[in-house]
């Protein structure tokens, strides 16, 4: 069984900043961290490994400092990493890096038995490039999936959404989007940070891929940011000084609410 796993480096939300000359994210200075959503898709290929000695492969697409998240894999289990980073690629929304990556896990694998993603980035939130990817290579697609057991080339899945949570029988190979709600990634072991340390990165460049250089990065991109911007703090409508007249402020907020039609 051979299951590939995309995981992406994404800026430490908690920290970023927006330039009010450009509208774009500020990176630098700022940590970047593995995608946290990516982390359950690496637990699930690696509870696959456990369990059916699966090969686990993974792959991101970014600069060529983003090795350092293939190596957190390395170090928690992975077999191997792949790097996708070229100029070309820069400024792909989620159209062309879907198309990036699956020709990607084309030239590495044809016939892989399962791909997993992540939900969403915490810095992009579309959810699209899974999904995306399962487009592109005409296989099954699972979203939202919080567990998942596979036996003699089937999988038995339960996913969730807004009504409650589905369980799903099907035939690999599967790609499938992960939620938090899955198992929760395991730490790497010393000996697995030394092997990572001394483990050799592969790197591709948009040759190697295979891909149609139309097609990539910003040029094979058809949405564009115009404008990112940080929504305004908006002020309070009312104040009530709970301490001078609770009555008074209480009736205040009762006023408010019948004004709103929340209450009649």
């Amino acid at each position: 069984m051979h299951v590939i796993v995309c995981i992406k480096q994404v800026p430490d939300t908690a920290n970023v900043k927006i330039n009010p000359e450009t509208n774009t994210l500020m990176r630098d200075g700022v940590e970047s961290i593995v995608n946290p959503f990516d982390e359950y898709a690496l637990e699930l290929a690696l509870l696959m490994k456990d369990s059916h000695g699966a090969k686990v492969s993974a792959i991101t697409m970014g600069p060529p400092q983003a090795d350092v998240i293939l190596r957190e894999a390395l170090a928690r289990g992975a077999d191997e990493g792949i790097l996708l980073t070229d100029r070309a690629f820069a400024g792909a929304d989620t159209l062309a890096t879907s198309y990036t990556i699956s020709q990607a896990i084309k030239k590495l694998d044809s016939h892989p038995d399962l791909i997993l993603f992540g939900k969403q980035a915490i810095d992009g939130d579309t959810a699209q490039v899974g999904p995306g990817v399962a487009e592109y290579l005409g296989m099954t697609l699972l979203c939202n999936v919080k567990s998942l057991e596979i036996n003699n080339n089937r999988f038995r899945a339960e996913t969730s959404h807004e009504d409650g949570t589905d369980l799903l029988e099907g035939d690999l190979p599967c790609v499938m989007t992960v939620l938090k709600e899955a198992p929760a990634p395991r730490f790497a072991s010393l000996s697995g940070y030394i092997r990572a340390r001394k483990a050799s990165i592969t790197k591709w460049v948009a040759a190697d891929t295979g891909a149609e250089p139309s097609r990539l990065g910003l040029n094979g991109s058809p949405t564009k940011v115009v404008k990112i911007f940080s929504p305004p703090v908006r002020g309070c409508d009312m104040k009530c000084e709970w301490k001078k007249d609770k009555d008074k402020a209480l009736q205040s907020i009762i006023n408010v609410i019948k004004k709103k039609g929340v209450w009649k």
